[in-house]
């Protein structure tokens, strides 16, 4: 990863003058054969399990959310969250989480 670099209040980010890193992307493929490429918005904690958000590259303002599991050093898998329940649960913390930072 590049060092940081100082926000100038220019890159939209809402941040003002606080420094940030540089963003990290993945691609993800889905069943279908497409790929969307996302950048990662980050990884947060509930209920004992992490999940990571991720906004994709495709002119929409989607977040995707799946849990996140680290494999190895430098190495994680997504884990899609099947459980419709669990899923309304961490979308309303994930929400919560950006409000927070708004």
């Amino acid at each position: 990863m590049s060092d940081k670099e100082k926000c100038t209040g220019g890159c939209d980010c809402g941040c003002g003058e606080h420094e940030h890193e540089d963003s990290d992307f993945l691609t993800l493929e889905f069943d279908d054969g497409v790929e969307v490429e996302c950048e990662i918005m980050g990884v947060f904690d509930f209920e004992g399990k992490e999940y990571i958000a991720l906004i994709p590259d495709d002119g929409t303002d989607d977040v995707y959310i799946y849990g996140y599991k680290e494999v190895g050093e430098e190495e994680f898998e997504l884990v899609d969250i099947d459980d419709d329940a669990e899923f309304e649960k961490v979308v309303a913390e994930f929400d919560k989480l950006t409000a927070e930072e708004a």
